[in-house]
């Protein structure tokens, strides 16, 4: 066994942790265990020797594995999970020393997570790429729990900002980037998350092969024109995950993209000072996002998280989406009704990508069945009496939600009212839906009678009241008395085992009836993961047509919510233009107001700012504690709301097109980096 450890170790590598089945635990051995112990603070123990010293060793349940990954991989390690992928039986058919084969089947990394107890439901989590080609970079990012899959191209100068508005859980570099001074000392703000990669894995020509390969298509004009860095960063990306899933790829959504003027831009001190989707002292509590989030489903807090992060540049676009905001502002009713009805929604997006990767449950067919039988009660909420016709773009949503009553009457049908989480676990199909399965479910469950039956009749042939046939891993099914009562158990009864306080005995009667429960047990769920794999493949089949109708529900629970605060706190629609004009009337900070509220602290003091043609320049002076940031940032903050598609907190506001933000508030030094004070505001 340790022979075929230390085999499947020098595979992986040291960069991982090797998890490796055995029975019921994952264990861990020798340098990995001293790591793994001192990050779960758990035991750490030994088993055998090699070369003459001890082997360390620690490990834990398979069904508490998911708790320890979520540790590891916020403790800054990446996880091999090497499963027995053979039955025993098969192995000792090959000899009594035969070990189970085993393999690694994932490789779990921070950033291709796609369960829900290792994610933050709100939030997304991107894995990207970074590369160079021909002189110019390129990021390409995914979320594998969602299939979004985007690529940009990026001038050096704005490396910093493009990795601020991402922020990636996980980011691949080629090794020769991390020599070169000035993206070097960029990177070392990522250090943490950084992955570095063999340059050969960002070739341009090799990823735009594999990308074809992907989507099955001869030519890529159809996703958009790109450049090689572009390819390489998608390339890289895609081999990445290819990698540490070992073949079985997500479900990823063509790639979309991004012009790199199309959204303002807004650099990693600016991001930070204003508490976007952060607060300063970490964790989303105080920050934008947080005072503005009133979506009810996992993936409309995504959506607005991600607008937040990358308000839009162009006009049309951005009043297309306060056109939306407008009218749920307006549809009161209507937009109780759909939020009522949003409240329900479970995560398609996430529930698809498992599926995708056989990593899904009963219970993520459950949730597609529920996540696409509400659309029909959204699109029959927002087609309720309302002021005004909806606007175009609330009209393409309503269209993309689709219609799917086909496969949500099937998922019905097939699933049974209580789920398990596994599938291993089985009696996910519902009685009545497969007569076959009822008939070996009603065999097993017969046969489980006929032994309760059995104990009585034992009971009362040899006259021993507490006779109990029990059951259990090692023996299979046994009949149990005390000690002082085997002299009683006459022929027929073949001992099995004796023990302090109990002696155990079988009969070819029982043996026979165990057979049976076995057979048909094993036929049950056999039976059941094949329903099973017929609904995921029927599923996958119209992944297309769920992702869209998730994305549409993630637009309309943003659009409903960001409405919900703008009737609440007397928000105000922007008026904006390509015009130069930055006129804010009664202007409040959004955070802070909440937050006054809260403490009952009296309101917030509303004030204006104009930076028109003739008041370009502000000079704002006072004493310590004046109101000098909050005055900076609120204005700040209400351009990113305005340019994100929500109201914002004034009596009035005109807001031309900005297409770059800055804002430094407050000191502090770099000394790992030999950086005053004053020399790191100078830098930023």
């Amino acid at each position: 066994m340790m022979a075929q450890y230390l085999t499947i170790k020098a595979e992986t590598g040291d960069e991982c942790l090797l998890f490796y089945r055995m029975g019921d635990f994952y264990e861990l051995f020798f340098a990995d265990a001293e790591k793994a112990a001192a990050a779960l603070d758990i035991a750490l123990t030994k088993r055998g020797r090699h070369e003459g010293r001890d082997i360390p060793m620690c490990g834990g349940l398979v069904h508490a594995a998911d708790t320890y990954l979520a540790r590891l991989i916020r403790s800054g390690y990446k996880v091999a999970v090497c499963e027995q992928v053979e039955d025993p039986a098969e192995a000792r058919r090959r000899g009594s020393k035969s070990v189970v084969r085993r393999e690694v089947v994932r490789l779990v990394t921070p950033g291709t997570l796609t369960e829900d107890t290792l994610l933050d439901a709100r939030a997304h989590n991107y894995l990207a790429a970074l590369a160079r080609a021909e002189g110019h970079f390129a990021l390409a990012w995914a979320d594998m729990s969602t299939g979004d899959l985007l690529v940009q191209g990026i001038e050096a100068a704005g490396l910093g900002a493009a990795l601020a508005a991402v922020a990636p859980g996980e980011l691949l570099v080629p090794e020769s980037l991390l020599g070169q001074p000035p993206q070097a000392e960029l990177l070392t703000e990522w250090k943490a998350r950084l992955t570095p990669r063999h340059a050969a894995r960002f070739d341009a020509l090799s990823a735009e092969r594999r990308l074809k390969h992907l989507y099955g298509v001869a030519s890529l004009d159809g996703f958009g024109s790109f450049r090689r860095a572009e390819l390489a960063a998608l390339g890289a990306l895609i081999d990445y995950v290819e990698l540490t899933q070992k073949g079985r790829l997500p479900r990823l959504k063509p790639p979309v993209r991004q012009d790199a003027g199309a959204f303002m831009a807004i650099d990693a001190a600016t991001r930070r000072n204003l508490e976007l989707t952060e607060a300063l002292g970490g964790g989303r509590a105080g920050s934008l996002l947080a005072g503005l989030d009133r979506t009810l489903t996992g993936a409309g807090a995504r959506l607005l998280g991600a607008r937040l992060a990358a308000p839009l540049t162009s006009a049309e676009a951005i009043n297309q989406r306060l056109d939306v905001v407008q009218w749920f502002v307006d549809a009161q009713t209507v937009r109780g009704q759909v939020r009522a009805t949003l409240r329900h929604c479970p995560d398609l997006e996430r529930a698809l990508a498992r599926l995708s990767l056989h990593r899904g449950g009963p219970r993520d067919l459950a949730a597609i069945r529920d996540g696409l039988a509400l659309t029909r009660a959204l699109r029959d909420g927002l087609a309720a009496p309302a002021l005004a016709p909806p606007p175009e773009e609330l009209v393409r949503a309503i269209a993309a939600l689709g219609l799917h009553g086909q496969l949500v009457d099937r998922l019905t049908r097939a699933l049974a009212p209580d789920l398990p989480l596994l599938t291993r676990d089985g009696g996910f199909i519902a009685a009545g839906h497969r007569p076959e399965l009822d008939e070996l479910r009603s065999l097993r469950d017969e046969s489980r009678r006929l032994i309760s039956a059995l104990q009585i009749r034992y009971a009362e042939a040899t006259g021993v009241p507490s006779l109990k046939v029990r059951h259990n891993n090692v023996l299979g099914y046994f009949i149990e008395v005390t000690p002082r009562h085997a002299e009683r158990m006459g022929e027929g009864f073949i001992h099995r085992q004796t023990m302090a306080n109990a002696v155990r005995y079988s009969t070819v009667e029982l043996g026979e009836l165990e057979a049976r429960i076995s057979r048909s047990a094993e036929r049950a769920l056999a039976l059941e993961l094949n329903l099973f794999e017929d609904l995921v493949g029927e599923v996958l089949a119209r992944a297309a047509e769920i992702a869209t109708a998730a994305t549409a529900i993630a637009a309309i629970d943003v659009a409903a919510g960001l409405a919900e605060v703008a009737a609440e706190r007397r928000y105000c629609r922007p008026d904006v233009d390509d015009s130069l004009a930055f006129d804010i009337q009664g202007g409040r900070h959004p955070v802070v107001e909440e937050a006054l509220k809260a403490g009952a602290a009296g309101a917030f003091v509303a004030n204006d700012c104009d930076l028109g043609s003739a008041h370009r320049l502000w000079l704002v002076t006072g004493p310590n504690m004046a109101g000098k940031s909050t005055f900076l940032r609120q204005n700040a903050l209400i351009a990113v709301l305005a340019q994100s598609g929500a109201f914002v907190p004034a009596a009035a506001a005109h807001i031309g097109i900005i297409d770059r933000l800055f804002s430094r508030v407050g000191a502090a030094d770099d000394l790992a980096r030999g950086r005053s004070t004053f020399m790191v505001e100078m830098v930023e």
